[in-house]
């Protein structure tokens, strides 16, 4: 009996003498759309780098599981599952809809001149200080990074588009309300259409373009019924790290400031391979029979004009117009800094 208590108290003393962290790491689920590849999801790549980031500096106290492909569910059911238990998030602007709308004032059209006044806005605006705040305290979600997906989103169509003018007459698919309202100002119809049914809407004439940016276009084979490719810079393209705030704060201060940074680190880098891929990208497209144009200066202001308001006029009977205005002063001083 001595022995065996002698042998207990040595296993407990060895035990205490352990860290925590070695005994039990923590384990994290991470959700995102789109495929598990670098080269075609540039999401997942920054998954990947994020994953492998946290894991380096934490020595796997905290490690990160991917599920690409939106397997844990769809959009609305990620948000769900975010906001009530231990979780990671990458969603869209569709995924925040429901709780959060505010952060549609970010995807006004031809809001950012460049990619350096996008960063810019979303790295240190008064805006997305107080998006940051008001989400967390609306549902309990950390907005950690605003993920850069695919560069800015261009107009594909089976004729040319230069102007405005162009659109006349078109049948255009949309992502939601506000792009139909941006159609309608130049002219066409728009019509929601599922991502999984875009090809099929471009291929019958049930639509006769849509916009993406380019690794969506190749992403969906969309140069096969698709002719002509417009580089108007309409939107910049990006999605939103969330966490669940309860398990952000239950963690050490060393551990939050880990994960912080390698989610930023990660979007650096997935900036970087994002926007170094888009000349090959549209080379590629070129390569497999579409036309690219770039619009004139001139052309590019015609779209703003029209496109713009028409943006912010659907937005306003959605949320405060406040945020509306918060977001335009904070995108002129980007577009400021980004010019020098």
């Amino acid at each position: 009996m001595k022995r065996f208590t002698v042998f207990v108290c040595l296993a407990l003393m060895l035990t205490l003498a352990v860290p925590a962290s070695v005994l039990a790491s923590t384990s994290i689920k991470m959700s995102y759309n789109g495929p598990p590849s670098d080269k075609d999801n540039a999401v997942h790549y920054f998954a990947v780098t994020f994953k492998k980031l946290v894991e380096e500096a934490t020595g796997k106290d905290i490690e990160i599981n991917l599920f690409p492909n939106s397997q844990l569910g769809n959009e609305e059911q990620r948000m769900e599952q975010v906001m009530s238990g231990p979780m990671i998030n990458v969603a869209s602007y569709g995924g925040l809809q429901t709780v959060f709308p505010e952060m549609f004032a970010t995807n006004i059209p031809f809001l950012f001149d460049s990619y350096k006044a996008a960063h810019s806005f979303f790295d240190q605006s008064s805006f997305m200080d107080k998006a940051r705040k008001t989400l967390r305290e609306r549902t309990g979600i950390e907005l950690l990074e605003v993920v850069e997906e695919g560069g800015f989103l261009a107009f594909t169509c089976n004729k040319p588009i230069h102007a405005p003018a162009d659109f006349k007459g078109l049948k255009y698919r949309a992502m939601d309300a506000s792009q139909v309202a941006m159609y309608e100002a130049f002219g066409a119809s728009g019509t929601p259409i599922p991502w999984t049914e875009v090809y099929l809407a471009l291929k019958t004439g049930v639509a006769d373009g849509q916009m993406n940016p380019p690794t969506y276009i190749i992403m969906g084979s969309l140069y096969e019924v698709q002719k002509h490719i417009t580089l108007a810079n309409v939107q910049y393209s990006d999605q939103f790290l969330l966490m669940n705030g309860d398990f952000l704060s239950s963690l050490s201060p060393k551990l939050q400031a880990a994960l912080k940074a390698a989610a930023h680190e990660a979007n650096v880098k997935t900036r970087g391979f994002v926007e170094s891929q888009v000349q090959d990208r549209v080379k590629f497209l070129e390569s497999k029979g579409m036309t690219s144009y770039v619009p004139t200066a001139e052309e590019a202001a015609q779209f703003k004009k029209l496109g713009s308001p028409s943006y912010v006029n659907w937005l306003k009977d959605q949320i405060d117009p406040s945020w509306i205005d918060l977001a335009i002063t904070d995108a002129k001083t980007a577009n400021a800094a980004g010019a020098k």
